[in-house]
């Protein structure tokens, strides 16, 4: 049986120390049982949050400068030129993250190319055991993801997540990125959610200025959503490294004790 806690880690912590289930000596900002049993839907990144992030970090800002280079016979370094320009000037809106503008824009078949690296697609830590925790809970689970359903669909492929979630909303379903107020406006209708007792967890700071700007009471975030970079805790809102910092396994009474030794 677990129960929700939610702490803001030392900024001098080491990531190790976080996996760990270490936390900073101050008191951690935490949910009552009583808050906790008000929360009612609990909302979800993909990418970075549920998912390693390392996958689309490596795609986009080696595989493809790599691809690119040898399809138009250039250098590798202005590759990465013309790719950082191209993302440069459609971040934070939904072209940034739809596959099928990029493969229009560079000429590539993307979503056929990331076939080519589906073995860096992976879990982030103890995100099973957290969404078990809310199904045991009774809580429910959905995704909500920038993700292209392209991306969506080959990670499930890979990960049978959507097997763990009661379902998974693509910002491209409402042609609105989560950065946008209309993306929430568009959820509120085809997932109604009360504000008092939604959680929203997401490791870009962006979209959760767009959630509070929308009305969210519970925000957080993810310190670590790329496994082979270095954790950043500069957020506005509370966070946490893995999930194993939101769960607390309580102890069994006695009685259980017993009852688990005749068995």
């Amino acid at each position: 049986m677990y129960t929700l806690l939610i702490s803001i880690p030392d900024s001098n912590m080491t990531d190790s120390q976080a996996k760990n289930g270490a936390t900073q000596s101050n008191p951690p900002l935490a949910y009552s049982a009583e808050e906790w049993s008000k929360i009612e839907t609990v909302l979800l990144d993909m990418d970075g949050t549920l998912l390693d992030l390392h996958f689309d970090n490596y795609f986009w800002l080696q595989f493809m400068p790599i691809k690119y280079a040898e399809l138009f016979g250039i250098e590798n370094e202005e590759a990465h030129k013309v790719l950082k320009q191209a993302s440069e000037e459609t971040l934070g809106t939904l072209n940034w993250y739809c596959l099928d503008y990029w493969s229009e824009r560079l000429n590539m078949p993307v979503a056929a190319l990331k076939q080519d690296i589906v073995e860096k697609i992976q879990y982030r830590p103890y995100v099973k055991d957290f969404l078990e925790m809310l199904k045991q809970q009774g809580k429910r689970a959905v995704i909500v993801t920038n993700a292209h359903r392209d991306s969506v669909n080959l990670k499930m492929a890979n990960t049978g997540l959507d097997q763990l979630v009661d379902r998974i909303i693509s910002s491209h379903d409402y042609q609105e990125p989560k950065e946008s107020q209309a993306f929430w406006q568009h959820l509120q209708q085809d997932e109604p959610f009360d504000l008092e007792n939604t959680l929203l967890i997401d490791d870009s700071q962006a979209v959760l200025a767009s959630a509070k700007k929308w009305g969210f009471k519970h925000l957080l975030t993810i310190f670590h959503p790329d496994s082979q970079k270095a954790p950043n805790t500069d957020s506005e809102h509370p966070g946490i490294h893995h999930f194993n910092e939101l769960l607390h396994e309580e102890r069994l009474d006695d009685q259980e004790l017993e009852k688990d030794d005749k068995k």
